[in-house]
């Protein structure tokens, strides 16, 4: 039975200090933070982006950290991740083929009249999740592998640094890893607070900031987490 781990990415108020949209339908806009790294090839700006999020003119030339990586976004190239962090790596290396990683982002309310589980100013949403094609892979690992074997990452954020940095690297199986059509709630009626997602299936209390946390999923909840919708919960 799979296992999953979910993890936050995407843009914040941070790092580069807004966060993507959520639409009252809720759709969204999976916006990237910036690459803070020098790089070794060409990668996308903000101002590449097939976007209908606004972003600061300050950062339209500002190259992005596109990490997860999901085919039929612009950039794209496959279902990769690496991560540099050990608080989410530690957990990520754990998984194995088969298993499920979540990716979920906070994003902000807009437009009139949302969805009742939309959140009014900003929540915690999943956005898209990977079922592994094959083990996590150390970042030891990635360096000790002949070059034809490095392919499946070849487009990932952390192999196109100066200096690859990745504890690990994780590809996911195309035909069961991508964006949602519609954003999946992780906070309950305000955005610091966790619905039963957080609270009853993952293994965080919910207490403190949640949504700054990776969370663990076993076997049962995580093919309950894959059959759910936003109609599922209760607000």
């Amino acid at each position: 039975m799979s296992r999953a781990v979910a993890i936050n990415v995407g843009a914040n108020t941070s790092l580069p200090g807004f966060r993507g949209p959520i639409y009252p339908d809720g759709r969204f806009e999976y916006v990237p933070i910036p690459e803070r790294e020098p790089v070794r090839e060409p990668v996308p700006t903000y101002g590449d982006l097939d976007r209908k999020f606004e972003v600061p003119d300050s950062l339209l030339d500002r190259r992005v950290h596109l990490d997860p990586s999901f085919v039929g976004y612009p950039g794209c190239e496959a279902y990769t991740y690496g991560d540099e962090h050990a608080v989410k790596a530690g957990p990520l290396s754990d998984l194995a083929a088969g298993d499920v990683v979540f990716f979920y982002a906070t994003l902000s309310t807009v437009g009139d009249d949302p969805e009742p589980w939309i959140a009014p100013e900003w929540g915690a949403y999943v956005i898209g999740s990977f079922t592994l094609a094959a083990d996590p892979v150390s970042g030891e690992e990635y360096l000790e592998l002949p070059e034809a074997d490095r392919a499946p990452f070849a487009s990932n954020a952390h192999c196109k640094r100066e200096v690859f940095d990745a504890e690990v690297l994780l590809v996911g199986d195309p035909e069961r890893s991508g964006l949602r059509d519609r954003a999946l709630p992780l906070s309950g009626e305000r955005g610091s607070e966790p619905n039963r997602i957080v609270t009853d299936l993952s293994s965080d209390s919910g207490k403190g900031p949640w949504w700054r946390r990776p969370l663990r999923f076993d076997g049962e909840a995580t093919d309950e987490l894959l059959s759910l919708s936003p109609a599922d919960l209760d607000f």
